[in-house]
């Protein structure tokens, strides 16, 4: 590692632009998507500002440490699937479960009514075709101007990353079940 000296004369010129919504996405293949996309909600809920968090593919009565968390906390956390598509006994429901959701996460963005709408693990029912992409995008331009998206999952498609305003990408270097430690309850859920 090489030793730096830390900046003091920092000189940062502000854009002069409107503050807007922003559509935010965390993508790639190491961990951290929707982590990030939490941490984003819980910085907008201590400011004051409505939150809601959609996750395509949890079961609706899921109690994993984020979901007994927010409910804690009086942010809006709410499961939508039926578990990741290797454990479906129906894809067909699944996919169902995905449209429905995303009706209701749709209506969400277009009310107005939330600062910040997590879709946690869209791109999975859009990369399985589950989700039209064309529909989602509409809502996205169309969404009212104040209104912030945060869209997590491996994958996103290059159209949504293009409307982005900001795309992280979580880029795996070495992950733990690769040394055969499985999942840590409060690491993974």
């Amino acid at each position: 590692m090489e030793i730096e000296k830390p900046p003091v004369d920092r000189q940062v010129e502000k854009p002069a632009g409107e503050r807007r919504g922003l559509i935010i996405i965390n993508t790639g293949d190491g961990k951290g998507k929707s982590t990030a996309a939490f941490g984003l909600a819980l910085r907008a809920h201590g400011r004051g500002k409505a939150v809601k968090i959609y996750q395509f593919m949890k079961v609706p009565s899921a109690r994993f440490g984020e979901h007994r968390m927010f409910e804690q906390l009086g942010v809006a956390i709410e499961g939508l699937g039926d578990g990741f598509s290797w454990k479906s006994k129906d894809l067909e429901r699944s996919g169902q479960l995905a449209r429905d959701g995303w009706e209701r996460a749709a209506a969400t963005i277009m009310a107005g009514e939330h600062f910040m709408v997590v879709l946690d693990e869209i791109t999975y029912p859009l990369r399985y075709g589950w989700l039209d992409l064309e529909a989602v995008l509409k809502v996205l331009r169309e969404r009212p101007s104040h209104v912030n998206v945060v869209l997590t999952g491996r994958g996103a498609p290059l159209e949504l990353v293009d409307l982005a305003d900001t795309v992280t990408e979580m880029t795996l270097i070495k992950h733990h079940y690769n040394a055969g430690v499985p999942a840590q309850r409060g690491i993974e859920d």
